[in-house]
């Protein structure tokens, strides 16, 4: 009996009880008050249990009905977003924005792209990686993301398509704890390579063998930036972090900005780009998200 219960019968099952008589249900849902009360009759048979108590001059729900209000709101409620998704997918809305972020890109910006999704594309979920180097690329060429955010990676392969987004300014640090923070002026190169530098190392084989902006044979890897965030602070090494990360440190004197003899002026800035499959270009949630992403930047 259970298994022929019907949406129409847990709709008039919740309209019933919301609006507080089965007349009311009727002219919410264009229906006879005959035809409400006859498919509670029936919903009740089917489960056994007696929803309404009509013993007054308004059917007042029992205890079992009370009970399970909640889930038949619930199933209609989850068929409400089934048909929403489904019109969305007709549309041709991805049923999903799965975003590969990397992890340099400012989270401020982030989150706020994040929210306008929610609002402007409500039925469709967002699932966001935070990564790093290749742990960016990786889930964009298997397809477990369809876009990307790199900054980190400056060489990425020609089967995705690129599209510049913003720049994020990057400073070397080091602790006011660490020897090279008493040297006045420019740290000469010579001074550089006699410290540990802190480098984010990539989770994946993509950039094996290579490495980006280290200057020091000395180096501690990490694959966290929060981590790397700690051990400069802790004294632990030198490094290159993100503007917007440490900007709070070095205004209140947890961290001390050094200026480098021969700093290389490619490193000075990141340039993030947006990244998909060729095969596989954004849809409309995903370009809005990009165009967020753009706007607030700016």
């Amino acid at each position: 009996m259970l298994d022929a219960v019907t949406l129409d019968q847990l709709r008039t099952f919740v309209a019933a009880a919301e609006q507080g008589s089965f007349s009311a249900a009727g002219r919410k849902l264009r229906r006879a008050q005959s035809v409400v009360s006859q498919t509670l009759a029936n919903l009740e048979l089917q489960l056994g249990v007696t929803l309404f108590d009509r013993s007054a001059r308004y059917p007042q729900l029992t205890d079992a009905g009370r009970a399970l209000l909640v889930e038949a709101r619930a199933v209609a409620e989850r068929m409400d977003t089934f048909k929403a998704r489904a019109r969305s997918v007709a549309e041709g809305l991805e049923p999903e924005l799965s975003v590969a972020m990397d992890v340099m890109f400012p989270m401020q910006a982030l989150t706020r792209a994040a929210a306008y999704s929610g609002t402007a594309f409500p039925h469709t979920p967002l699932r966001l990686y935070v990564e790093v180097l290749g742990g960016v690329i990786q889930p964009v060429l298997d397809g477990t993301c369809g876009l990307g955010v790199v900054g980190s990676l400056p060489e990425l392969p020609a089967m995705l398509a690129v599209e510049p987004l913003l720049s994020v300014p990057l400073v070397t640090v080091v602790a006011p704890s660490h020897a090279m923070a008493a040297v006045r002026g420019a740290v000469p190169t010579k001074t550089l390579v006699g410290h540990v530098q802190l480098v984010l190392t990539d989770r994946t084989p993509l950039t094996a063998g290579r490495d980006f902006a280290v200057q020091s044979p000395l180096t501690w890897r990490l694959a966290d930036l929060g981590a790397k965030h700690a051990f400069l602070r802790a004294g632990l090494g030198w490094g290159n972090m993100p503007l917007h990360i440490v900007e709070e440190d070095l205004a209140a004197g947890r961290l001390k900005r050094l200026r480098l003899a021969d700093a290389d002026p490619r490193y000075a800035q990141m340039p993030m780009r947006a990244v998909w499959r060729k095969d596989a270009p954004p849809g409309p949630a995903g370009r809005a998200f990009l165009a967020q992403l753009r706007g607030e930047a700016r």
